[in-house]
């Protein structure tokens, strides 16, 4: 067995980036894939909003669509894995669903487990605090809620954490100190993938493990991939887990052809970087033969 299989991780922003924006999110990949690893960062496409945030319920409840529509795509293109790029883990269980052998991870989700395995107990640092109700449903739902100490707010915008890098440094290190020194924080979770690229001056600053969302969304992918590969474990297709019977997706004609994926950027295994199509989303899948699960590949 290869010691690096070649593994396709998609890791998916639910906002639309800029380019200095993607570029943040190319070097996360380049700086942290294994080496056999292809990573496609991509966004929604525009027909599904042109959003920069999803900082409210309104814009997740549209934007489901375009990542079930994305996560089919993904299956049917034969990715190992695929990463929601929002701490809100939009639609996460939705995708899933529809997913077939693809393993779909979320911010949230992965930096918790990632939080839980190196301290007792964690803080989560966000945006606002408008954000901490809906994080705190997600932390309970996920089994961590006892290991939490709280949210710490920064009073910066999703589109605000880029911006000026000094300034947002000074405040992420300061919500990191009041969480660890006054509320006995272990560790720190970055609770927006907006707030990538900051994790190794907090842990200077706060001397406890930062655990950065978008990073840990990105490893907790390719590490379901790996054991995809190499176990052959896949998500369940067993009760609660089945997905929507082929005919009735048909029938309800809920995947019709368009765009599913907009512009990528490709980081090869070899760390070079290519520009890829946008997506559309077309044919009919056919399940694959020898696996029992009711997965699905591309026509």
């Amino acid at each position: 067995m290869a010691e690096n299989p070649h593994m396709k991780v998609l890791y998916l922003n639910v906002t639309q980036k800029t380019e200095s924006e993607k570029q943040a999110f190319v070097n996360m990949a380049r700086d942290h894939k294994l080496p056999g690893t292809e990573v496609h960062i991509a966004s929604l496409p525009e027909v599904d909003g042109r959003f920069r945030n999803a900082s409210y319920r309104t814009y997740e409840a549209i934007m489901t669509r375009g990542i079930v529509r994305a996560a089919r795509v993904a299956a049917l293109e034969g990715f190992d894995a695929m990463a929601i790029g929002c701490f809100f883990d939009v639609a996460i269980h939705d995708a899933r669903e529809i997913s077939g052998e693809m393993i779909v991870s979320g911010p949230c989700e992965a930096g918790c487990e990632i939080a839980a395995s190196l301290a007792n107990r964690f803080g989560i640092i966000i945006g606002h605090r408008k954000w901490a109700h809906q994080m705190q449903e997600s932390v309970r739902s996920y089994g961590h809620e006892h290991r939490l100490t709280g949210f710490y707010h920064v009073g910066l915008s999703v589109t605000e954490f880029q911006k000026d890098h000094d300034e947002t440094a000074r405040r992420l290190i300061a919500a990191g100190r009041k969480a660890v020194d006054e509320d006995y924080a272990e560790a720190l979770i970055l609770g927006c993938t907006m707030e990538i690229g900051f994790y190794k001056k907090i842990e200077q600053a706060t001397g406890v493990p930062v655990i950065d969302a978008a990073i840990a969304a990105f490893k907790r992918a390719e590490y379901g991939a790996l054991l995809k590969r190499q176990c052959g474990w896949i998500p369940s297709r067993k009760w609660s887990c089945e997905p929507p019977p082929e005919d009735e997706i048909s029938a309800f004609r809920c995947f019709e052809n368009g765009e599913a994926l907009g512009p990528r950027l490709i980081v090869k295994p070899d760390g070079s970087v290519d520009s890829g199509p946008k997506t559309l989303l077309t044919g009919q899948p056919r399940l694959t033969p020898g696996w029992p699960l009711n997965s699905v590949a591309a026509t």
